[in-house]
Formats: C-alpha cells, structure tokens, sequence
C-alpha cells in the first residue's frame, strides 16, 4: 500500500526521523497539554508545573521552527517544483503537520513575553489554551491523513517509486 510523505518520513531512518519529528514535538506539546490543564484548574500562574509548561512552551516552539525550516526546503519545495505529491491525502497531511508551527511558535512568543505583554494573567492563560487547542487540532488532522492511503482520495500511484506499491 502506498504512503503519504508525513508517514514515509516517519518510516524511514528508524528510530531517528521518529524521534526527530514525532517524539520530541509530541512530548513537548503534550507536557505543554498536561501542565495546561492543572494550570486552568488550579490558577496557579507560579511554581513548578508552570515554569515546565513555560520551558516546554518555548523549547517546543523554537524546536519546530527548526523542524519547519527544515522540512520546508528539504521536502515541500522539491515535492512542489517536481510534482512530487502524492495526491490531496498527502498535501493536507504535511500541510497540517507544518502548520503545528503557528501555534507552537505562537505558545513560544508568549512564554517569551514578546507577545500579549499588557494582559493580565488570565488574558495571557485564555490565549495559551487556544494556542495548545488549535496545535492538537492541527496535529491530529496531519495523523489521520498522514495514515491514510493516498489512493482514498484518488491519488493514482501507477507502481511508480511507492514502497509497497502494487501494480
């Protein structure tokens, strides 16, 4: 069965481009998620869970500006300039996942104060949520069509250069 390029990129390399572009982005988004949620139910704006949930936020942001960079002249250009795509699966799923950097970088922003500097704590609490809620939007939209056989939406592989591919 062929793959879109999110789960190829997954694939290969193991267990670095994993690591690299799944594990370290979804554990610090989701320490960010976790710590958010005591954070909202206690109102405790100090202390331990928020300075974790700060350096997440800003190490998560920074580091998918990086994977951003990275992907898109490493993949998105080429794929785009040589016609490289493998049907609306696998735009929709690399675009999302790329799109994770408005968010982070957004999250990164505001723990770093360069953002939203005159709101009172719970402006600042009120526009992290958003910013975790629309990265778990985003992220989870990029794995349900990076999973998915570029064939469902069409896609026509003719056997050519797909792993996996059956002719």
């Amino acid at each position: 069965m062929p793959m879109t390029h999110y789960m190829e990129l997954l694939a290969v390399n193991q267990p670095w481009n994993l690591i690299l572009f799944m594990a370290i982005p979804v554990v610090l988004a989701e320490t960010v998620a976790i710590t958010e949620l005591y954070i909202l139910f206690t109102r405790r704006f100090t202390g331990a869970v928020r300075k974790a949930n700060r350096m997440a936020s800003i190490a998560g942001g920074l580091y998918f500006c990086a994977v951003f960079v990275y992907l898109f002249f490493t993949a998105v250009v080429p794929l785009t300039s040589g016609g490289g795509w493998r049907g609306p699966a696998d735009v929709i799923a690399v675009g999302f996942y790329l799109a994770g950097v408005i968010p982070l970088a957004g999250l990164a922003l505001l723990d770093m104060n360069l953002v939203a500097r005159g709101g009172d704590e719970e402006t600042k609490l009120k526009l992290h949520a958003a910013l975790v809620a629309v990265f778990l939007i985003v992220a989870h939209i990029a794995m349900i069509f990076g999973m998915l056989d570029p064939g469902v939406l069409g896609f026509e592989t003719g056997g050519h250069d797909i792993p996996g591919a059956h002719h």
